[in-house]
């Protein structure tokens, strides 16, 4: 399960957390906090990574909702930059993306006509 934005550069971890035991060969089951009691304990050893403390790429797990179908859905905040792509043909309008739970760094250049599409209240002012 991928936590977070949507796309080829998303953040594919979330947390640190203790391995409490080995099941069988390739499994381990880990402490999860009560946030993430909809997702089971135990997970496959492909599905873990040795912990290197970087912490831009770690989400917080506070705020981090889960629904009944085990997915996240991301919400933007805000629109923080405008920019127009040139290219040979025709112009794109591009905006940078604040979404909910990710700090600034971690905002995306997105498609305005898509972003307005489904998300039109961002474009009310």
């Amino acid at each position: 399960m991928r936590f977070g934005r949507k796309g080829m550069l998303i953040p594919r971890y979330v947390g640190s957390y203790e391995i409490l035991q080995r099941v069988g060969e390739v499994a381990y089951e880990l402490a999860l906090p009560a946030e993430l009691a909809s997702v089971h304990l135990v997970f496959h050893v492909s599905m873990l990574k040795k912990f290197v403390s970087d912490p831009p790429s770690i989400l917080p797990v506070e705020g981090l909702e889960v629904d009944e179908i085990l997915s996240n859905e991301e919400v933007p905040v805000e629109i923080l930059d405008r920019h127009v792509k040139r290219l040979r043909n025709k112009e794109i309008a591009t905006v940078k993306v604040l979404w909910r739970n990710h700090l600034v760094e971690g905002s995306t250049w997105e498609a305005e006509a898509d972003i307005r599409s489904r998300y039109p209240n961002l474009f009310s002012s």
